[in-house]
């Protein structure tokens, strides 16, 4: 996370959101006399609304959990030829 100034920020300000939009790493402005505020993209906020949704709901994680133990012990689920055919054409 880069950290600056709310002066280093207000003057370069479009230049600092793009960074934040292409580099995906949020910018913490800290402000003398005030609480620090966070800059992120919409994209990047939206990613961490849906990841802490998931941490959050037990029964998820619990179908994670499991789809993790099926993959490593390869007794998972296996499509048909046909099936797999179906998937990839959509």
């Amino acid at each position: 996370m880069i950290q600056l100034s709310v002066n280093k920020f207000r003057s370069n300000l479009k230049s600092f959101v793009d960074q934040a939009i292409n580099d995906h790493v949020p910018l913490r402005v800290k402000r003398r006399a005030g609480r620090d505020f966070i800059v992120m993209s919409a994209e990047d906020w939206e990613s961490e609304r849906e990841t802490l949704y998931i941490l959050q709901n037990s029964s998820l994680m619990m179908q994670i959990n499991e789809s993790i133990k099926t993959h490593k012990s390869n007794s998972g689920y296996k499509p048909t030829k046909e099936e797999l055919d179906e998937i990839n054409s959509i």
